[in-house]
């Protein structure tokens, strides 16, 4: 393991302790030996969780590390390694409101980790802009959310066809309540097909939901995956709602829809390709565009 990185790692384990964090998050695509790894945190005595982009890497930790989360492979620069670790690890349960964690990333065409943060998270609003964090795992499927928020962020970084990103919003959960206050812009898509092949769990429904998401509209997406409509107009009120200035009526509209039915919903915007995450009519998370 390179020099620089053992140092950072056991300094890291350090201030855990120190600090009585929960321990250490890591971005683990710039090591090279998990062994290795393994072994500091077991000398440290200090938990670890890895956030890995890369397939390789990610099967070869997967045999010696039990908490370990895949991260999109889009570009991501240093804090946006962090937020995209975080919210992995909020999705699967592995971190909570409360927990206080240190943050390592830097960035892997190096190599070297050269970021350290300690979060508490419900506190630290350059990371997570809400107090009020969800537990994701009760308003849908942890896959589900993971394989969106991907989505999402691919076509923030590329768009479609290599044009400017679409702007899109995707609400997931309480769909029940979701359908109730929207209404269809557009004839449905996804009508009339056999659940099983409108589930965004099956990675060959990817390139059907880019090429509709230059539709007006928001989709609609059930707890366990199932694509219910796109192109859905949501009708939840954005009045006092609060959200920052320079953001428009798709923003609103996903806030306006979170705050009245408790879904999760994550915005693409078309202006700036950011991807903001809402819930209880609030943003939560904010991931820039890709670098």
């Amino acid at each position: 393991m390179k020099q620089q990185n053992r140092i950072m790692l056991e300094t890291a384990c350090a201030i855990a302790k120190k600090t009585h964090s929960k321990g250490v998050l890591l971005y683990a695509d710039m090591i090279e030996d998990y062994e290795a790894l393994a072994k500091i945190g077991q000398e440290k005595q200090v938990d670890l969780i890895l956030a890995i982009k890369d397939e390789a890497s990610f099967q070869e930790a997967s045999e010696i590390f039990k908490k370990i989360l895949r991260i999109p492979n889009v570009p991501l620069g240093r804090i946006n390694q962090v937020k995209m670790a975080i919210i992995q690890a909020l999705s699967k349960g592995l971190v909570k409101k409360g927990d206080k964690w240190v943050c390592l990333s830097g960035i892997p065409q190096t190599k070297a980790l050269d970021n350290l943060l300690v979060l508490e998270f419900g506190k630290e609003f350059e990371i997570i802009s809400s107090p009020d964090l969800p537990v994701i795992s009760e308003i849908v499927m942890p896959e589900v959310f993971d394989t969106l928020l991907t989505l999402a962020l691919e076509l923030s970084s590329e768009g479609k066809e290599g044009r400017k990103p679409a702007g899109t919003i995707f609400v997931l959960g309480k769909h029940e309540e979701v359908l109730k206050f929207s209404h269809p812009m557009v004839i449905n898509p996804f009508q009339g097909y056999p659940e099983e092949e409108r589930n965004i769990l099956d990675h060959r429904l990817k390139e059907t939901v880019k090429e509709f998401s230059s539709i007006d509209g928001a989709f609609i997406i059930r707890e366990d995956g199932v694509i219910l409509a796109a192109g859905r107009h949501l009708d939840a009120s954005g009045e006092n709602i609060e959200i920052p200035l320079g953001l428009g009526s798709r923003h609103r509209a996903a806030a306006g829809i979170t705050r009245l039915t408790d879904a999760l919903a994550i915005v693409i915007s078309e202006e700036t390709g950011g991807v903001r995450i809402f819930h209880h009519g609030k943003i939560f998370m904010e991931i820039e565009k890709g670098e």
